[in-house]
């Protein structure tokens, strides 16, 4: 079994498709998904998500409160579809398909803090998502907001946001991600 190098020593491997597995999924990220066997009732390791904005979670709402993204926990209150971050981070918080997604959605405590966090975005008068976030988070934000609502279109709060910080145009890269998971955006195979 292989493991991911994390603070504090290594974590449990994360297992799944793998290259070119089944669910199409043709990217093997940095750190594997856990398999349901490894983790019964958390097939995705959502977990890792709620670990890591426990300690950060209340500065994440004041900072979105002010209108003003100062730390940095951009990963894990708005993931992104996989093979779009390069870091190790980004890696390991990158959401591996619309199942893992809605498993996200569904969670009782990420679901509803990413639509609270995204309601707090929405609440901010007169910013840019770039004013907000910065330009490089503010493209995760897109990325994530697109994700979101592709996994579940009944819910308006992400395409709302799009809406008011993007004219309404979801991130291309992430539906391409999405429609063709086996292609890298240059068109090769990652």
């Amino acid at each position: 079994m292989v493991g991911c190098r994390r603070a504090g020593g290594f974590r449990a491997a994360r297992g799944g498709e793998g290259a070119g597995g089944a669910g199409g999924r043709a990217e093997t990220p940095a750190c594997w998904r856990l398999t349901a066997a490894s983790a019964p009732g958390d097939p995705y390791d959502l977990k890792r998500y709620v670990e890591a904005q426990r300690p950060v979670f209340e500065q994440v709402l004041a900072e979105l409160r002010r209108g003003r993204k100062e730390s940095h926990w951009m990963w894990f209150v708005f993931p992104q579809i996989a093979g779009l971050g390069r870091s190790t981070t980004a890696r390991e918080f990158a959401i591996g398909s619309l199942d893992e997604a809605r498993a996200f959605l569904a969670h009782p405590v990420l679901g509803p803090r990413l639509r609270d966090c995204t309601a707090l975005m929405l609440r901010v008068e007169g910013r840019s998502a770039a004013d907000i976030l910065g330009a490089v988070d503010s493209a995760k934000f897109r990325s994530a907001m697109t994700l979101f609502a592709e996994a579940d279109p009944d819910e308006p709060i992400f395409a709302q946001a799009i809406g008011r910080y993007f004219d309404g145009d979801p991130d291309p890269l992430t539906l391409e991600r999405l429609r063709f998971p086996g292609v890298a955006s240059d068109g090769t195979k990652p």
